[in-house]
């Protein structure tokens, strides 16, 4: 055991919670100890809880443009702080700096979506709904919601969530990965610093024990969660079972068509920053090519192959690396590292040619670090438990498809249907593929076709069990009620 003991945020304030319990938080590159997070007893999530349902009672009575001021003040913040929020993110997580700051950018876009709650939270008017009747829709805030956070992304995730909960008059608890604590807690340290009202946003660290008592917790109004389908489902279960609003975004497979007519020198560029930033391990990394036609399928075996052994891997912070756009560091954990490994041992055996292996890949001054190399599998069958299982990790499939109609069947019969994109030419393909293809979030020439925060995010399918996806507009009507008014007001005798 070692490194200092993070503390939870609870009622604008940073304290020990009850819990005897700690876990060692260590650098995936280099395996060393960077802290210790406790693990939090359901009474201790209960405290949070209680915090948030005080602060509810003045905090959704505060005016919108007072709600959304702190919110201006946390930007200004975390653009001043970006450095070394990202430091600690890769640290911590083992993404590129650049990856951290692409997320850290995201984070603070969402931040400036939700400011725009005075526009977007105005209620309708129907005059003359009915004779002298006009009829009113407001939407008004509902308590306290939670949010249980991913480790891939520490602070995008979370912020997919908390600023539009904050600004329409909601109170958040937000229970952290254990994996990747650090972020966050620095995160909180500026919202502290915001002046934002005690109670109103609540940190609580621990593992399943703290996650489950918040989706059962009775005076929580609704569970945002990111993370595997299995847990994803189960949370969506629980919060049906409860009553409860919930966000359940789940597990992808996410595929990259390439037609014949494909710009190949851009297409094979973008294919390998989509396939090994972050080591594979988000939700729009791109794990499954699907060739079009012989001769494409020959050419991205080659070029992409080629292309994917210069990946260098290597310690993030290293500074001979640092500034490399392309660095790709560690995995996660050793049992993630096991179990990527694992997955490419049984595509070997379904029958898929390993043509590039980067298992018992090592980094020079990292002994105890997570690496896994960049690793092609050719020759991938539909159905075949390496095209349909989510690795997470740098481990890529390609397949054959004779004709884009067979391409477009092996994406929808896939369980998954997070996100997709086709590499083409023509207007044409690509008009079919957006409409034809069932995936939440499209592509175009766009290996990583994420939205930016003003427009929502989420797939079909198992990837998401929920109607309202994160981010964007549309999660208003996730955090507010709609609270239908029908008035009349007679003559005054």
């Amino acid at each position: 055991m070692g490194g200092p003991l993070l503390k939870n945020y609870v009622d604008g304030k940073f304290t020990a919670p009850s819990t005897r319990r700690n876990l060692d938080v260590d650098n995936p590159a280099t395996g060393e100890v960077i802290c210790q997070v406790p693990m939090s007893t359901a009474a201790d999530l209960d405290v949070a809880v209680q915090a948030a349902s005080r602060a509810f009672l003045t905090w959704s009575a505060t005016p919108v443009s007072r709600r959304v001021s702190y919110l201006f003040s946390l930007i200004s913040a975390m653009r001043r702080d970006e450095e070394e929020l990202c430091k600690v993110l890769v640290e911590e997580m083992g993404k590129s700096l650049a990856d951290a700051k692409a997320e850290m950018k995201r984070s603070v876009q969402n931040i400036e979506a939700a400011c725009a709650m005075p526009m977007i939270q105005q209620g309708e008017l129907l005059v003359g709904a009915a004779p002298d009747i006009d009829g009113e829709v407001l939407r008004l805030p509902l308590g306290v919601f939670g949010v249980i956070a991913p480790f891939n992304f520490p602070a995008m995730v979370p912020f997919w969530f908390i600023p539009y909960a904050v600004a329409t008059g909601n109170c958040v608890v937000v229970k952290a990965s254990e994996q990747v604590p650090n972020t966050l807690d620095r995160i909180f340290a500026l919202i502290h610093k915001t002046g934002l009202p005690p109670g109103v946003c609540n940190l609580v660290h621990g593992d399943k024990e703290a996650a489950e008592a918040l989706i059962d917790h009775p005076q929580v109004a609704g569970i945002s969660f990111v993370g595997s389908s299995k847990i994803a489902k189960t949370v969506a279960r629980r919060c049906v079972e409860q009553g409860k609003r919930f966000q359940a975004l789940g597990s992808a497979k996410n595929h990259l068509v390439v037609m014949p007519d494909a710009n190949m020198d851009e297409c094979v560029r973008n294919m390998v920053t989509s396939c090994y930033g972050c080591a594979g391990q988000r939700c729009m990394a791109s794990s499954v090519i699907v060739a079009v036609g012989d001769q494409t399928y020959q050419e991205v075996i080659q070029r992409f192959t080629t292309a994917s052994q210069t990946v260098p891997v290597a310690d993030p912070l290293d500074p001979a690396v640092a500034d490399d756009p392309m660095v790709m560091g560690p995995v996660i954990s050793a049992k993630n590292k096991s179990f990527i490994e694992s997955m490419i041992e049984i595509g070997v055996q379904e029958g898929a040619t390993l043509l590039l292996d980067g298992r018992g890949i090592e980094v020079d001054g990292c002994p105890g670090g997570h690496f896994v190399g960049p690793t092609i599998l050719a020759d991938v069958q539909p159905s075949t438990q390496v095209h349909t299982t989510e690795i997470f990790g740098p481990v890529v499939a390609i397949m054959k498809a004779d004709s884009f109609d067979e391409a477009v069947r092996i994406l929808n019969d896939h369980p998954y249907g997070n996100g997709a994109s086709i590499y083409t030419a023509s207007g044409y393909w690509a008009r079919r593929f957006k409409l034809e293809v069932k995936a939440g979030m499209i592509g175009v020439n766009v290996g990583i076709p994420a939205p930016v925060a003003y427009l929502p995010f989420g797939g079909q399918k198992a990837s998401i069990f929920s109607d309202i996806k994160a981010q964007g507009r549309d999660v208003l009507n996730f955090y507010t009620d709609a609270r239908i008014v029908t008035q009349r007001f007679w003559p005054e005798k």
